[in-house]
């Protein structure tokens, strides 16, 4: 049990978009469960050349529960959101990080919070998959003013360790999530989404950006025959041309395209409908998807990048890419649909969960121990 007691939290948090808000949602009602926790997020998280989406909101006319203290880009709410944060007299302030510009800011807070307090960042991602000029010397800046992290990959512990050798560091396991309902039965969720309740049916979910591959997955997809069909769902980050372009030029038609942001009541429809969901990401640290397909019993084919492959056991809890090239890439999804590995990947992840309590409960004592560990070393030095 921990030691510490009142915790200062701040993220992005719903009704912000995505899965860093998700995340940090159920994370912060595991610590509520067990802490005083006083929440924060922002005013704006992105100014517009960094953010290409649509919105950063769930909803139209998006409902805060909590105060909305900073906005990146204007630097004097960082003096404001510095006092509200002092003000929360918090024994523990955890933040989470997972791109560069936030540097400044974060790094920041840290310096100028009570010395008492043990901060701790929860690193999503620590190097963006867009480089951006300024990232090493943001970075540094950011891990120079916390006392410990929380990673959810080796690779992402090795990138920490590289820029701060004597980092405090602990790696824990993406819990799955919880929220997004439950598995529906399979061909009324194809019937919703008006896909051919025969074929054999790939996904390809979340935010579109370059770096996740989606083009390699089409150019593969066009060599697999028609009885496969690919449901892609998520919104485009940037230009869509290329992707319309590949669809124009696959052999294989079969191609359902949603361009939007899926809202949380309707994410089940599509993890349902599917038979294997695919992330052929160019780089990656980890990922949600693969953690939301665990919940709905989903087997996933990964690329090998980053950490994202760590916790895939080969044919038992999932399926790692051979090779990027378009015709291996057709070939080992074939290969996947010939026999009973796809049954067997589902029933053991489905095996899992039911194995396990609650995860995020697990993951926040996790961290917990690991700040009052953090706070004893401070006392004995």
């Amino acid at each position: 049990m921990s030691k510490l007691g009142k915790i200062t939290f701040f993220s992005a948090l719903p009704p912000f978009r995505g899965g860093i808000a998700q995340f940090s949602e159920q994370f912060r009602q595991a610590l509520a469960k067990k802490r005083n926790v006083d929440s924060y997020t922002f005013q704006n998280q992105y100014p517009n050349f960094l953010f290409p989406g649509q919105s950063q909101f769930e909803d139209q006319k998006p409902n805060f529960k909590h105060p909305r203290i900073v906005s990146t880009f204007r630097p004097w709410t960082y003096f404001t959101s510095l006092r509200i944060l002092r003000k929360s007299k918090g024994d523990l302030f955890i933040t989470s990080y997972w791109m560069s510009f936030f540097g400044p800011m974060m790094g920041f807070w840290s310096r100028f919070l009570s010395k008492k307090t043990v901060k701790i960042a929860l690193i999503h991602n620590l190097m963006p998959h867009e480089k951006r000029f300024f990232d090493g010397v943001f970075n540094r800046y950011f891990l120079g003013g916390y006392d410990g992290f929380v990673l959810l990959s080796d690779a992402v512990r090795s990138e920490v360790l590289n820029m701060k050798p004597n980092a405090q560091t602990l790696v824990l396991k993406h819990p799955s999530y919880q929220q997004f309902g439950s598995k529906m039965d399979k061909m009324r969720a194809r019937e919703i989404l008006n896909l051919d309740p025969r074929k054999k049916t790939l996904l390809f979910f979340g935010l579109i950006r370059d770096y996740k591959g989606l083009d390699l997955l089409l150019k593969a997809h066009s060599k697999l025959d028609d009885s496969f069909q690919l449901l892609i769902a998520g919104e485009v980050y940037g230009d869509r041309n290329g992707y319309d372009n590949l669809i124009l030029q696959s052999k294989n038609k079969h191609i359902s395209f949603v361009d939007q942001f899926i809202p949380t009541e309707e994410v089940n429809v599509y993890f349902s409908a599917a038979d294997l969901c695919v992330l052929p990401y160019k780089t990656a640290t980890q990922s949600g998807i693969k953690a939301m397909c665990d919940v709905f019993h989903l087997p996933v084919l990964v690329s090998r990048v980053g950490g994202l492959h760590e916790e895939i056991s080969e044919n038992e809890t999932g399926f790692v890419m051979r090779s990027v090239s378009d015709g291996t890439f057709a070939e080992q999804i074939v290969e996947i649909f010939s026999d009973s590995r796809l049954e067997k990947v589902a029933q053991n992840v489905q095996n899992q969960l039911r194995n396990k309590e609650n995860e995020w409960d697990e993951f926040a004592d996790s961290v917990l121990k690991f700040a009052d560990m953090i706070q004893q070393s401070k006392k004995s030095h």
